[in-house]
């Protein structure tokens, strides 16, 4: 799909309520004031009395109206189980489903839409990767790589997949700031290793992971390169021709979209070779007692009647995200990450994990309080009106690495202001005092 093309897909969407460009009246874009605020409902609301500060986008992100109303107006007007040769709500459906998978395929730069597989989000992606691709190529004695940073969803698929195949795991160290350490990488590579599998943005630490490098070191050695996208494709723009990776997966609650869907890109010819996720109508044809023909590409992985109201309204987010402007975000999510850095520091008894600077980094904070667990943190915190996460954080061997069992973790986006940085940095500040007093 040309660029042309792919503008003429987003302003259709734009056109039937699929997304609508942000008000600039608010400030100027890319500013800390978050011009995009006001297409978010949610953030209209109050908890607990308070105005709500919403710090748990790498969890999931909010809405904006526009993908709210591309979701409701396709089971209003276009509910159906989609074919482009039955009746009008049946072809309607097909053409916005088919419309979603262009509109993906050209916003991570895909070479065909018949590439991208719908999944239910990134485990699922990185699941059916394992199970299939993995049930086909991984012998005895080969090796997996991993990184000790690996969130659950990009670990234990793998660790079950070598135990059903007599492979190993193999794990990279990172440094003392989570950085993934690629001379640790380059020492483990070797013709045994089949697959490097690696987040491209740690969900713990916000690190933005070299991967087009890793991508390259790992071809060199003869290996395929899964990456995990989940934390990045909301924030940095995406390309996987250029990053040259096999596999990518990410999901479309984390970029604005609905739950429940989410991408598997891979490269066609990986695709073909690959033997069938689940079996039923819709991925075979010509189905007879003794014999099918299944659909090729992506399709083959599309078994059984589609969520189609997901992808439309991960188009929808798409359209949104591209008409606020990918270089938009990125310098609006720069300046919150060094306001925070810079903020956060300052406090006594607080730790923040990961690099210290924004370079090479999201807005996402995980951190430990002295005198405080994570989980009274988040209970503190929601008490007063701002939402933010704590736990494992699903990346037990990174915290351990880290020294920690558990952290607490604020995580932003578009519509995060520094406001509401330094609402969440006073209380920390009050809550470490009265930490100190007890």
């Amino acid at each position: 799909m040309t660029r042309r093309e792919f503008g003429h897909l987003v302003s259709s969407a734009l056109a039937a309520g699929v997304g609508k460009e942000p008000s600039e009246s608010e400030g100027t874009r890319g500013s800390t004031t978050a011009p995009w605020r006001a297409d978010f409902p949610a953030l209209g609301q109050s908890i607990n009395g308070r105005p709500l500060v919403y710090l748990d986008s790498a969890a999931t992100t909010l809405r904006p109206s526009a993908v709210i109303q591309a979701v409701a107006e396709f089971y209003a007007g276009d509910n159906a189980n989609p074919s482009a040769s039955l009746h009008t709500l049946a072809r309607r459906a097909h053409d916005k489903y088919l419309d979603a998978r262009r509109v993906v395929a050209s916003f991570i730069n895909a070479r065909d839409p018949d590439e991208i597989v719908w999944v239910r989000g990134t485990t699922e992606g990185i699941n059916l990767v394992a199970a299939t691709w993995g049930l086909a190529n991984l012998r005895a004695g080969d090796e997996i790589i991993l990184t000790i940073a690996e969130h659950y969803s990009n670990l234990l698929p793998w660790r079950i997949a070598a135990e059903r195949s007599g492979a190993k795991t193999i794990f990279v160290d990172v440094d003392d700031a989570g950085r993934v350490r690629l001379d640790d990488l380059e020492r483990k590579l070797s013709r045994r290793t089949r697959l490097v599998a690696v987040s491209h943005v740690s969900n713990v630490l916000g690190y933005v992971n070299p991967v087009a490098e890793i991508c390259a070191r790992a071809h060199a050695a003869g290996a395929r390169v899964l990456i995990d996208a989940a934390q990045s494709v909301p924030h940095v723009p995406v390309d996987v021709q250029a990053l040259d990776c096999d596999f990518l997966a990410f999901s479309s609650h984390k970029m604005a979209g609905p739950m429940g869907v989410g991408v598997l890109w891979a490269r066609r010819e990986l695709l073909e070779a690959m033997p069938p996720y689940q079996s039923g109508s819709n991925m075979a044809h010509d189905v007879d007692l003794e014999s099918a023909s299944y659909e090729h590409a992506a399709l083959k992985f599309g078994a059984g009647t589609p969520n189609v109201a997901g992808p439309v309204g991960l188009a929808a987010a798409v359209g949104y995200l591209t008409g606020v402007g990918r270089d938009a975000i990125r310098k609006h999510e720069r300046a919150l990450t060094e306001h925070a850095l810079a903020r956060l520091d300052g406090i006594r008894g607080l730790r923040v994990l990961g690099p210290t600077t924004a370079v090479d980094r999201v807005p996402v904070f995980s951190f430990s309080l002295e005198g405080w667990k994570a989980s009274d943190l988040v209970r503190e915190l929601d008490g007063l009106g701002i939402a933010i996460r704590g736990g494992d954080l699903a990346a037990l061997p990174l915290l351990k690495r880290l020294g920690l069992t558990a952290a607490a973790r604020a995580s932003c986006y578009l519509y995060t202001t520094t406001d509401e940085i330094d609402r969440l940095a006073a209380t920390l500040e009050r809550l470490s005092a009265g930490a100190r007093a007890r």
